[in-house]
């Protein structure tokens, strides 16, 4: 499949669109959901009450004998209405709270799970500085979503709601009239003012993903910064992102200043007028002085929601751009995928065949062309040739992580393209030429290869791969950390740890993926013959360069242009004379060569 096949539309153009991802985890809550919801219709019709009750006590103080009689009923309605408008709202937050975090808690996992089944073709291209900064953003854009959705748009619109009700109710149209124009007035000078200034919160999350990406991947470069003194590059090249960042920063802080100053304008005006409509009615007697705090307490009321909806509707806004990438993440096909009835790979002889197989990364290069052999049960078959001949693609394709273009791959007659991908990769093991670790202890990357493992088979699998005395000798033994991808030991120690590794997760089938190519000679005889070890009884594909590792395989096979061009035993190429008896002799003056210069220069044969 190409990439074009399942390139997906950016979430931005569907931005409401990630609502609906949340429905289902609100449903699910759905009692929690409902409590919440009660808890803020009382919450809000007791912030209702209070200006009703304000006006009720300056109507009774406002008599003669009020300095006799004291409004006691509703001084302490008052003070019952402010307690339960505190109360109920923190009820509604504490119910509502595990919606939210589990909510957050599920998307994330969903991410990182989709994340995992995508193609090796994505993770090639990804930038995991900017992934990992648009994880982070979703994440905290969905918890603002559930939050502010549910208890601040709902609440405002049913408070704005009641307040205009009442005003109709009690005193002049105009005043609901002039509410109402003004809300209006507000809410689309909102609308119109934050979906104009979207394109300034899209760049400066864009420039922000670019700035950590740089930071990130620079951090973990860290030897090859030092190596060639380009610190002061590096910086530049952080702040040349920064500077970008900082532009579109600037924009969308301008243009938020914008945006509140007329809504504040807005807001000015409207209350302006209802004052001036309460004034003259109590001038004229038509309202009491009463009538006139509960006005001024209701705009006070209005204005806070109203500005704060404002508020609220821009963050939704940022939220759901902050969220946008993360779900475009999610909306990614998968380019490998099981079929709807696969059945899991039983591997009885650990036969494999390679029939007829085409590949290529991109449409306008093909790797391999019409690739077929069979690896025996139990026997080892070595893959050699130059560099992009196409051999580490075999690896890639038996562990499934591309599907073959044309032609097909067997395990004991079985189509892996039919076969559950958890079922194919567990049957299989690798040491790969750069291993990679966990910023973790030796125990850790260890047991990686089967986490159940006990403590002694751990250890029994490092001593299988000759690596347990190293580990006792250290001061943490098995407790040490081997440091971000494993710098902290040497390309000999962390190709044991590999292979205790593959050891203990005792797969059927083995393949070394120049797994000495970046050893020393005499680390990589070690190496080999803790190999060779391992391969015994099992069934094995060895891709390597250096031909003097594969001597003993029962069959080589050579590549040459995505094509295999020759294939037997060592002794068989080698009487042949073509491609690999060359290799072969010119591998062989190559470590003459260095043996010589090795002698010349006073030291031993391993340098």
């Amino acid at each position: 499949m190409r990439p074009s096949q399942y390139a997906q539309s950016p979430t931005s153009e569907r931005p409401w669109a990630a609502l609906a991802t949340l429905l289902p985890h609100l449903w699910e809550f759905r009692g929690r959901v409902l409590i919440a919801l009660g808890f803020l219709i009382l919450a809000k019709l007791a912030s209702i009450g209070i200006p009703l009750i304000i006006k009720e006590i300056v109507d009774a103080l406002d008599k003669p004998n009020a300095l006799l009689t004291l409004p006691i009923f509703f001084l302490i309605a008052y003070g019952a209405l402010r307690l339960a408008n505190a109360l109920f709202g923190e009820l509604r937050d504490a119910v509502f709270a595990k919606v939210t975090q589990r909510s957050v808690r599920r998307v994330a996992l969903q991410v990182f799970q989709h994340l995992h089944k995508l193609a090796l073709r994505f993770h090639l291209d990804r930038q995991t500085g900017g992934i990992s900064r648009d994880i982070e953003r979703g994440t905290a854009g969905i918890r603002f979503l559930l939050n502010f959705t549910v208890f601040n748009i709902l609440p405002t619109l049913l408070e704005i709601g009641l307040v205009v009700g009442i005003l109709l109710a009690k005193l002049d149209a105009w005043f609901a009239i002039i509410t109402f124009l003004t809300l209006s007035i507000y809410i689309l000078f909102t609308f119109f003012v934050t979906e104009w200034r979207m394109k300034f919160r899209r760049a400066m999350n864009e420039m922000d993903s670019k700035a950590n990406t740089v930071a990130i991947d620079s951090l973990l470069n860290y030897e090859t910064v030092k190596y060639f003194n380009n610190e002061d590059y590096e910086a530049r090249r952080y702040d040349d992102n920064l500077r970008s960042w900082e532009s579109a920063a600037i924009r969308t802080q301008t243009s938020l200043a914008a945006l509140n100053t007329g809504q504040g304008a807005i807001i000015a005006t409207g209350v302006t007028l209802l004052m001036v409509l309460a004034s003259q009615g109590v001038v004229r007697g038509t309202m009491t002085l009463g009538d006139l705090v509960m006005v001024n307490a209701f705009l006070i009321q209005l204005y806070m929601p109203m500005r704060f909806l404002g508020t609220v509707y821009r963050e939704i806004r940022h939220a759901l751009a902050d969220m946008e990438k993360m779900f475009g993440l999610l909306e990614r096909r998968l380019e490998v995928e099981d079929k709807p009835n696969a059945k899991d790979l039983v591997v009885q002889q650990g036969h494999i065949r390679f029939e007829h197989v085409a590949f290529g990364y991109d449409s306008d290069r093909q790797i391999l062309f019409d690739v077929d052999f069979v690896i025996p049960a139990q026997q080892k078959i070595a893959v050699v040739g130059h560099s992009g001949a196409g051999k580490s693609t075999l690896a890639r394709l038996l562990f499934r992580f591309y599907d073959v273009e044309a032609g097909r791959i067997l395990i004991d007659g079985q189509d892996i393209s039919d076969v559950t991908q958890t079922s194919l990769r567990a049957s299989i093991g690798i040491v790969p030429q750069d291993t990679v670790l966990f910023n973790d202890t030796i125990y850790y990357n260890i047991a990686y290869g089967h986490p159940d493992a006990t403590p002694e088979q751990v250890i029994q699998a490092a001593k299988h791969a000759h690596i347990h005395e190293f580990i006792e000798s250290l001061p943490k033994e098995y407790e040490t950390t081997v440091g971000e991808r494993g710098l902290k030991l040497s390309g000999g120690e962390k190709q044991r740890v590999a292979i205790a590794r593959t050891i203990l997760k005792n797969p059927r089938i083995l393949v070394f993926d120049e797994a000495t190519s970046a050893l020393d000679s005499k680390t990589e005889k070690a190496i080999q013959t803790q190999l060779r070890e391992v391969a015994a009884n099992h069934t094995t594909l060895v891709i390597a360069h250096r031909l003097s590792t594969v001597m003993d395989a029962d069959q080589i096979l050579v590549m040459d242009g995505g094509r295999i061009v020759e294939r037997g035993t060592h002794t068989e190429l080698l009487r042949r004379g073509n491609i690999y008896a060359h290799m072969w002799a010119l591998q062989q003056r190559q470590e003459q060569e260095r043996l010589r210069k090795a002698v010349g220069n006073g030291l031993g044969p391993n340098g």
